[in-house]
């Protein structure tokens, strides 16, 4: 009986050291961006989009391979961008396992900038998505994001601008239910950011930062290369 006991204390206590399967919180991962956008002429149309390459580690673990566009609308009496567009995500486990799972989503964006001095911009972005996510029910999130440049050694965003670059995201999950009796909280992650920006010219600019994204599981760091790019 008593090895019997034994053995049960230590199926039992090595359960959560199998169930450990999330990333390394103490390696630096790494996303690489690109970001595009362009106006049709003078009217209020354009395209805007985004591809990024996200790893847990400096390149070779794939996190996620996201492709992201759509269209844009600016009205001639408010100081805003609204777009209606369409991703593309792909998503890698972590470590040696080379399994993916994929996902659609809808999303809908209004992106409201402020200039409250000659060198604070500020920009508030609201995110609505309806999400297609392999093996899990119709899902829905809201996002929020502050973005804060400051200009460094400029008073506009022109060619040779130095500036730094912050943000922060929070994503909240619309339904907490996810199908097959599995539930996720409502909470869905922070993102936090810290870069410097250079502005190669007045239409496209290159930044490198930190990122330190929480979930509701895990938390890890990032590091970031991005170009932003206008057309």
């Amino acid at each position: 009986m008593s090895k019997i006991f034994t053995l049960f204390i230590a199926l039992l206590l090595s359960t959560p050291l199998a169930a450990q399967t999330g990333p390394d919180e103490d390696q630096l991962g790494m996303w690489y961006m690109l970001f595009f956008n362009k106006s049709f002429g003078d009217g209020p149309f354009g395209i805007q989009g985004d591809l990024q390459y996200r790893a847990w580690d400096a390149g070779g673990d794939m996190e996620q391979l996201l492709l992201r566009g759509g269209l844009t609308f600016r009205p001639d009496d408010a100081n805003a961008l609204f777009t209606l567009g369409y991703g593309n995500v792909t998503s890698g486990a972590f470590g040696d396992s080379d399994a993916t799972s994929s996902e659609s989503r809808i999303y809908q964006e209004a992106l409201l900038p402020h200039k409250l001095s000659n060198r604070f911009r500020l920009t508030h972005r609201f995110r609505y998505e309806q999400r297609w996510v392999e093996n899990q029910d119709f899902r829905t999130r809201y996002r929020y994001n502050i973005f804060v440049n400051v200009l460094l050694n400029a008073t506009e965003m022109e060619k040779s601008t130095l500036y730094l670059a912050l943000y922060n995201e929070l994503f909240i999950n619309g339904q907490t239910d996810i199908g097959d009796g599995r539930t996720v909280e409502r909470f869905d992650r922070n993102r936090t950011y810290l870069g410097l920006g250079y502005a190669l010219s007045d239409d496209h600019r290159v930044q490198a930062g930190w990122m330190r994204q929480t979930t509701d599981n895990w938390a890890k760091s990032q590091g970031q290369l991005s170009l932003h790019s206008r057309f």
